[in-house]
């Protein structure tokens, strides 16, 4: 039972990233599935020649089951951290009047916005219209190959989808990670007479908005209110899982 239980998880785990492989997504929330899902299927093919090597090395059978615990209790920290992201997506307090909306940029697909992109870009369109005379800030530098910025496409999608004016919208159209996004549009508002300790929004992915807020602070935004897009469900466990270590990356180089 054991075995049959490791050998399914193991190839859930592997048809679901070779599948968001296809669709043209590589980060490390569905690399590192894929490799799990590979020991496990592999544990559990040859779980009798294993337990006969580990029987007849018993340092190598120390380091098996230190490792394995170790897998747990890492299992367990990463529970904790989705269930973290599941309580602050519910978090998002009502928007009152602001000077200014920043969404996040999350890539683009075919010179379009991705599903998780879409949803943040949808996320913002309540608080642009109850907010009529707050300037819209699109983040999102130029991916490899591409010629149009995503900030540009971002745009291209508010005009299109929702008819928001174009002068309504800028764009912070250099940047290349979530600091940068934050960093650079200080400088979009300092144009526009907006300082940091006015009232702005972020719009961002459920997942990223924890991480996003405490970069902003760090930044110098004081006065900021979050506004939370939900990931698609097909993506949604990878991008948490890919956050997670962006998390403590974060961490680690004192972005927040």
């Amino acid at each position: 039972m054991k075995r049959a239980l490791l050998f399914a998880f193991g190839l859930i785990l592997i048809v679901d990233g070779l599948w968001l492989l296809s669709l043209d997504k590589i980060h490390l929330g569905i690399i590192l599935p894929i490799f799990i899902g590979l020991i496990f299927m592999m544990t559990a093919i040859f779980y009798g020649a294993i337990q006969h090597f580990l029987a007849q090395h018993p340092k190598v059978n120390s380091f098996w089951r230190v490792s394995w615990t170790g897998f747990w209790l890492w299992l367990i920290s990463l529970a904790g951290f989705f269930g973290y992201l599941q309580y602050s997506s519910q978090q998002s307090a009502s928007i009152p009047k602001v000077r200014a909306i920043i969404v996040l940029g999350s890539g683009i697909e075919n010179g379009q916005p991705s599903p998780t992109l879409k949803a943040r870009l949808d996320a913002a369109v309540p608080a642009a219209q109850q907010n009529p005379q707050a300037a819209i800030i699109m983040t999102g530098g130029y991916g490899r190959h591409e010629k149009v910025s995503e900030a540009a496409v971002m745009r291209q999608y508010m005009q299109q989808a929702h008819h928001l004016p174009a002068q309504r919208i800028y764009l912070e159209d250099q940047s290349t990670s979530t600091a940068l996004n934050l960093a650079n549009s200080k400088a979009v508002l300092a144009q526009l007479h907006i300082t940091a300790d006015q009232p702005v929004a972020i719009v961002s992915s459920d997942f990223h908005l924890p991480r996003a807020a405490a970069i902003a602070k760090h930044e110098g935004y004081s006065h900021i209110y979050t506004i939370s897009a939900p990931t698609p469900l097909h993506i949604r466990y990878n991008s948490w899982l890919r956050e997670y270590f962006a998390f403590l990356s974060g961490w680690l180089l004192n972005e927040y």
